[in-house]
């Protein structure tokens, strides 16, 4: 029997700005503790490993960006059908797509670790790399692959659990992996001088911790869902990874852009260059995190609500990720935008890195405007993404991360001769709000609640 008595669930009940703020706070705690192990890695590589350390890094993200977005697509996907079980009452339901969940990405893992060992020289090759950086991937690569199975399974124990009412259990977990990635950093390339391997063990030795934090989660007494290996209907894990499309999309589309970036960068700029885009994209994940974490919270809250069919409550916590969503955007341009130097310059050393600092600066004032469209677009298609929608927040994430700013990206390459081609991303993210507010407008809580009662009864 799959209903089965209903237990408090405040994301149902609770207080509108109160919880959202519950699941909202220890999200972007975890979040950015997450990131900010990324930056972290950053400033100790470009510091004590050098500017071409810290290129090399950035031509491995397309290759990882693309393997860790499948299983981000089936922790989020499932992590939503979840939601919408938990609305209706269906616990049951709910546990077994947590669990074939899991365990498809457990098996996931496990596969494109030994493909991607087995491939390094054809990828590499793919990725650019010249002889100079090959030999620096390698040393990373080689590390932080077989470390996927530990993070993609924090991944998707992480969504669960938030969904299921502990967000501070869920977040912490991060917290504490961040943490042991800064020591690790300091540790095994400031005292050590172990260069990037160093970086690689640190980034994978700090992915255990949080898994193991994460395992207390089976213990909780109230919590709703249960594990079990013994499953049947494994078809609906394709469905459930459907709904999880959009994020899907949007890591394999920044890998992509980061490659033709990186590219673009190599032909005109040189090694400098992927050194300075590589310092910015540490600056804009923070502000992307924080967006991630806001629309993150909203899945969570309104793929409930949906199943339950509460139009007024949801209503009223997109307008609550709208406005919490616009306030960060300000904030960020503003940091952005009066701070960017020193923010700049915590990744470099004072040797030889003048002319990455001041393209990264550079950059800085061609990409501000991202933050104006970014954070709306995110929300929007996140809010697609809980309403079962798939497809239109594909759609908006295909737009927003790879159609225009691939397209933009070459033809301004070709029609300026410095670099002032990388206004395609802000450019790109404005057009993408045009699309996604249209189907915003088309898919109003009230018509997309009605229409889900005439499809499923």
């Amino acid at each position: 029997m799959n209903t089965i008595e209903s237990q408090n669930n405040n994301a149902l009940d609770g207080p509108i700005i109160s919880t959202f703020l519950k699941y909202l706070l220890p999200s972007t705690v975890g979040m950015l503790a997450m990131s900010s192990a990324s930056i972290v890695d950053g400033i100790f590589i470009g510091n004590f490993v050098g500017v071409e350390a810290l290129a090399a890094v950035n031509l491995i993200i397309p290759l990882l960006s693309v393997l860790f977005g499948v299983g981000l697509m089936l922790a989020i996907g499932g992590s939503v059908r979840a939601g919408k079980f938990l609305g209706q009452k269906k616990q049951n339901a709910a546990s077994a797509i947590f669990s074939k969940t899991l365990i498809a990405t457990i098996v996931y893992a496990i596969a494109i670790i030994a493909i991607g060992l087995l491939l390094e020289p054809i990828l590499f090759r793919l990725l650019g790399a010249g002889e100079i950086l090959a030999p620096l991937m390698s040393e990373y690569y080689r590390v932080v692959l077989p470390f996927f199975v530990a993070q993609l399974s924090t991944i998707v124990l992480y969504f669960f659990i938030r969904l299921d009412g502990f967000p501070t259990l869920a977040s912490t977990a991060l917290v504490i992996g961040a943490v042991l990635n800064i020591a690790l950093d300091y540790l095994f390339i400031a005292v050590f001088d172990w260069g990037l391997s160093g970086a690689a063990w640190a980034t994978g030795l700090s992915q255990l911790l949080p898994l193991l934090t994460l395992l207390a989660y089976f213990f909780k007494k109230k919590r709703k869902l249960h594990f079990s290996i013994k499953q049947n209907n494994w078809s609906e894990i394709f469905h459930a990874a459907y709904n999880g499309l959009s994020e899907f999309i949007n890591e394999i589309s920044a890998g992509i852009i980061a490659l033709i970036f990186n590219l673009l960068l190599i032909s005109r700029a040189g090694i400098e260059g992927v050194a300075a885009i590589t310092v910015l994209n540490y600056l804009l994940m923070l502000g992307f995190m924080v967006y991630f974490s806001i629309a993150d919270t909203a899945q969570v809250m309104i793929s409930q609500n949906f199943g339950a069919r509460n139009v007024a409550r949801t209503k009223q916590l997109l307008a609550t990720t709208l406005l919490v969503t616009s306030v960060v955007s300000v904030i960020a341009i503003l940091i952005l935008l009066c701070f960017n130097e020193s923010l700049i310059t915590m990744f470099l050393d004072d040797q030889g890195t003048e002319k990455t600092a001041t393209m990264a600066i550079e950059f800085v004032y061609y990409m501000w405007p991202i933050f104006i469209f970014a954070g709306v677009n995110m929300a929007i298609s996140g809010y697609l993404t809980a309403i079962h929608l798939p497809f239109q927040s594909g759609v908006v994430s295909i737009c927003r991360s790879l159609i225009f700013p691939a397209t933009l990206l070459i033809t301004l390459f070709m029609l300026f001769d410095d670099n002032r081609f990388v206004i395609a991303l802000p450019i790109g993210e404005c057009l993408t709000f045009l699309i996604a507010l249209a189907y915003f407008i088309r898919h109003k809580p009230e018509r997309a609640i009605a229409e889900d009662h005439v499809k499923n009864g």
